[in-house]
């Protein structure tokens, strides 16, 4: 296993880089996070002679977008019955026709600007190895009939796995989602848009004119504000960070001497196994295999869910090499469908697009277009089920309530935690939980032996983050904030850094 976690989307391009935004500017629209919805977004609104505005907090591309699995597919797991159930016909529908759009935008985009992105049609596959699973899957192909979806029954797979079933979505596909995006990166500059890395974002003043204000105290003035930032950067009072609930997983990179046949694959079952390939320029071929979701900050000690992973790839394919391995964090709404739209219902020049539910190659190019429309005075179909706004008896309620009970479980057991390890017990390259002066923190000595020492209070509503051996940070279990291990913010909701502190 490689002892640094790395992304092989991240590892395989060169990417171009931006200035960090040093004065005060004014644009027309101002779209914060360089993910595949801000790029899109800006790139559309450039092209239709908008002056639009890029900011960064880091690198573009650099987030979830760099850290994914890239199938862009309206198969979401099973989720169309569960749509049906809950919404009713029409917005189910309404949910696979937008992302079927994105997958067709796309390939449109591939085509017209010849994007040399490794874009292949591919089945997509919800699989089960068991009796109890089957039922499910077959209500879930009833959806795809009474939608129109183009899917079926098959009893085996491309897969060297026994199964006793699996539906499959027909011409969905794959890509470099990077490859991809440093095109439309390219296009976007070329319509004349600026992007500035490297800049984060405090917060907005709102009005009719409203001013992003970065860390560094810098404005920009716009008519319109977007957020396209993983958590959004602004909450007005949304209560995003209640509304929202964050999830960790996994993706290792193998090479075997097997063949893959083809096709993309999940499992119906948890812990979750997904399975694409990606070809390389040495012609061989990298087998990317990724699932062991959980909340952020919550559960077992985070390599052995890469472990787990190594082990099903041996067992199914045998590996030759190992040479990827990273993770993602995925934001999930209470009622799974992503929150897309004016940020709230009486703030009609701010947006705002999060909650992909790990499918955001889909999800996040669906947002960028109904923004675009949204944003131009356009009528677009699916304004109405991605409204952020929007409140459903069943089941906001239920997860709401489950989420914020969760939260105040990790609130309290965080402060009464007994903690009798100190920095002095941690060997090169540990980190832990530890007991300075009296008091919780946390400490990570690094490889050269010199300790950071940090207080584990998340900045952003108070509970005690946790070690996450896997990616060397600081992971909140309440709301999913993250920082690294000196304490910089990494992940939102926090804004700001956890306080350093020294041993006695």
């Amino acid at each position: 296993m490689p002892e640094l976690p790395e992304s092989y989307w991240r590892d395989s391009i060169s990417l171009p880089s931006f200035p960090k935004l040093s004065n005060d500017i004014e644009a027309e629209i101002g779209i914060v996070g360089g993910g595949i919805s801000g790029i899109t977004t800006a790139y559309l609104l450039a092209k239709e002679g908008l002056n639009v505005v890029l900011l960064e907090a880091g690198e573009l591309l650099n987030g979830t977008t760099g850290h994914t699995t890239a199938k862009i597919t309206a198969q979401h797991d099973i989720i169309y019955d569960e749509l049906i159930s809950h919404f009713g016909e029409e917005k189910a529908r309404l949910y696979y026709k937008a992302n079927d759009e994105a997958l067709q935008f796309i390939k449109r985009m591939v085509e017209e600007h010849e994007i040399d992105c490794d874009l292949s049609e591919q089945d997509a596959y919800i699989y089960t190895d068991q009796e109890t699973s089957i039922p499910k899957l077959e209500k879930e192909l009833e959806a795809y009939r009474t939608l129109g979806i183009n899917g079926e029954w098959v009893e085996q797979i491309a897969l060297p796995i026994p199964i006793k079933g699996a539906i499959v979505m027909k011409k969905q596909a794959q890509f470099h989602p990077l490859k991809y995006l440093n095109k439309l990166v390219q296009l976007f500059v070329q319509h004349g848009g600026k992007i500035y890395e490297q800049t984060t974002v405090n917060t907005v003043e709102e009005g009719d004119k409203p001013v992003i204000v970065t860390k560094d105290n810098h404005r920009v003035t716009c008519q319109q504000v977007v957020s396209c930032s993983h958590f959004p950067f602004h909450d007005g009072m949304s209560l995003y960070f209640a509304r929202l609930h964050s999830e960790r997983s996994y993706v290792i990179g193998v090479k075997s001497d097997k063949h893959y046949l083809g096709g993309m694959y999940i499992s119906a079952e948890d812990p979750k196994r997904s399975v694409r390939s990606t070809p390389l320029s040495t012609g061989e071929e990298l087998l990317i295999i990724s699932g062991e979701s959980h909340k952020t900050g919550q559960g077992i000690c985070t390599i052995k869910h890469y472990e787990a992973l190594e082990t099903f790839a041996n067992q199914t394919f045998g590996i030759n090499e190992f040479s990827y391995r990273w993770s993602t964090q995925d934001l999930v709404t209470l009622d799974k469908v992503p929150y897309v739209g004016h940020m709230t219902s009486d703030k009609p020049n701010m947006y705002v697009a999060t909650g992909y539910r790990k499918w955001g190659m889909s999800n996040g190019t669906a947002a960028a277009l109904l923004l675009s429309d949204l944003i131009r005075g356009k009528e677009n179909p699916y304004q109405e089920l991605y409204s952020p706004s929007r409140f459903h008896a069943d089941p906001d309620i239920k997860t709401f309530l489950v989420q914020n009970v969760d939260v105040a479980k990790h609130l309290i057991e965080g402060k009464l935690e007994f903690v009798r390890k100190t920095p002095e017990d941690l060997e090169n390259d540990e980190g832990s939980v530890v007991t300075v002066n009296g008091k919780r923190a946390g400490a990570y000595r690094d490889d050269k032996g010199m300790l950071h020492i940090v207080d584990t209070t998340c900045t952003h509503m108070g509970c005690e983050v946790e070690w996450n051996h896997g990616e060397r940070s600081w992971d909140c279990p309440c709301h999913g904030s993250r920082f690294s291990y000196d304490g910089e913010v990494l992940e939102g909701p926090a804004k700001r850094p956890l306080p350093k502190l020294t041993s006695s």
